[in-house]
């Protein structure tokens, strides 16, 4: 027996799509781009040209759909960590491109620097379900030259960890250097496409539009087999309806947009679909992710990738906390179990704090630990033959005793149970000889350890020293 969430039925789904089709074909979504509009046109749409706006029918929609792969492989830069979409658990994606960084050893928040991307990485290759990573923090202009932070923050990644990479890509010239970087890992094209160790995270500009720049640059890269992750962020109530069956429908509807447009770019060019609904605070205007309106747009848009049999990547195990403690525990479970029980493929969200905006090194771990326990609650009771302790009630009898028998040591060693790293279950006697630790600083202990460790598997020294040299080019060209 597992555990199963749903939001929307299978009506409920069906209106859905066919309220995103209504959007699309009468509304139409805005692409700023000649180059995009000329080629949606060619494919069928209906093209305004002086408001940029293409109408798009469904019928592009399903045969863009029809030539999207329903499964393939997230190569990780270490083979042994290639994972299949769809995933048989789910699995994690450490946020990016936050701005802040609470110190982990000051305890004190500041701004994001260079040293963040490598700490991040180190603690985050460490976590088992921890499959996926964005480049974890924003560098300002005085770091790096503005727009060649991406690049920076990609090759200081991949250079550090073991796993799949994903990031945006918003200029075009970022194209080059990006594949360059991949074939300087992988060692010819042919691999770069063959592996896929990085996949790109496409926004739309909510409400239904697409940004130009962007938009161009991810065409450019589609043709390298790079997978594309979709990802409206439209708030509730700002740049989405408040209502939140109208806000999922405009969601959905610009992500077959996107669809749309990468398949008739590149046909067959891996998709996977997410989304990541925000809601809008009513006195201040800014946005909410810990919000769980939010969290119920983007589990019902996790309904919608089962309904047309995508894999998955929403956003969640988020909170809108301003430093650890137990509002961020609270949103991030309640932002991380239903997904899980929906069967989302990743989850987006881990080891961030106030909207994304602040990484954590500690929440990153502390994350890890409510994953492993939403993990153990999907994974439900096992009922196979070998679970059967009848004997052993027969044996015990009443008023007996089930701690001495061997049936009950193996089961407690066994994945029936869940054994925390950092959560505390001793007695209070003991926890207050140990020095009185809670889950914060068991796991601010962890991230000294894994910091002053080794690192694993690290990439051979020619590769390092040509990744180094295809960042330099970039910063120089970004620089003028």
């Amino acid at each position: 027996m597992r555990l199963f969430g749903q939001v929307l039925s299978q009506e409920e789904r069906e209106l859905v799509h066919k309220k995103s089709i209504q959007i699309l074909e009468e509304v139409g979504i805005k692409f700023p781009s000649e180059r995009a509009l000329t080629l949606l046109e060619k494919h069928g749409a209906k093209i305004d040209w002086d408001k940029q706006l293409a109408y798009i029918s469904e019928a592009m929609v399903k045969e863009a759909m029809a030539k999207a792969p329903k499964e393939f492989v997230l190569g990780g830069r270490e083979p042994e960590f290639d994972v299949m979409l769809p995933s048989a658990d789910t699995i994690y994606n450490l946020d990016g491109g936050g701005i802040w960084t609470y110190e982990y050893e000051t305890g004190k928040r500041r701004p994001s620097g260079i040293a963040d991307i490598t700490n991040a990485t180190r603690v985050f290759d460490e976590v088992d379900i921890g499959n996926v990573i964005w480049a974890p923090v924003s560098l300002s202009q005085g770091e790096i030259p503005s727009g060649a932070g991406g690049i920076f923050g990609i090759a200081s990644v991949f250079k550090n960890y073991r796993k799949h990479m994903q990031d945006e890509i918003v200029d075009t010239r970022e194209v080059e250097y990006m594949v360059g970087i991949l074939k300087a890992i992988t060692g010819s094209i042919e691999e770069v496409k063959r592996r896929k160790i990085y996949s790109v995270c496409y926004c739309t500009i909510s409400p239904l539009a697409h940004e130009a720049e962007m938009l161009e640059a991810n065409m450019d890269l589609s043709h390298y087999g790079v997978p594309i992750h979709t990802f409206p962020m439209p708030a509730l109530g700002s740049t989405g309806p408040a209502s939140l069956y109208s806000n999922l429908a405009m969601s959905n509807a610009e992500t077959l947009s996107i669809f749309v447009l990468f398949q008739c770019e590149s046909p067959g060019v891996p998709i996977i679909f997410g989304n990541a609904s925000g809601s809008t605070n009513k006195r201040s205007g800014v946005i909410l992710e810990g919000a769980v309106e939010g969290t119920l747009v983007n589990c019902a848009m996790q309904d919608m990738a089962s309904y047309y049999g995508f894999p998955s990547e929403m956003a969640g195990c988020l909170s809108d906390a301003k430093e650890p403690g137990m509002q961020a525990v609270l949103e991030k479970t309640l932002s991380s179990l239903p997904f899980v029980l929906a069967g989302t493929d990743i989850i987006q969200g881990i080891g961030y704090l106030e909207a994304s905006m602040t990484l954590s090194l500690e929440q990153i771990l502390i994350d890890e630990e409510i994953a492993m326990m939403c993990k153990r609650l999907k994974d439900g009771i096992n009922f196979s033959p070998e679970m059967d302790f009848f004997e052993d009630i027969k044996a015990v009898g009443p008023t007996g005793h089930f701690l001495k028998q061997k049936n009950t040591r193996a089961a407690f060693r066994s994945s029936e149970y869940y054994n925390p790293v950092l959560a505390d279950r001793d007695t209070y006697e003991d926890w207050g000889k140990l020095g009185s630790p809670d889950m914060y600083k068991n796991a601010h202990k962890r991230v000294k350890e894994i910091l002053a460790s080794e690192q694993k598997a690290p990439l051979p020294v020619n590769v390092v020293k040509e990744i180094d040299e295809i960042v330099e080019e970039a910063l120089a060209v970004f620089e003028t």
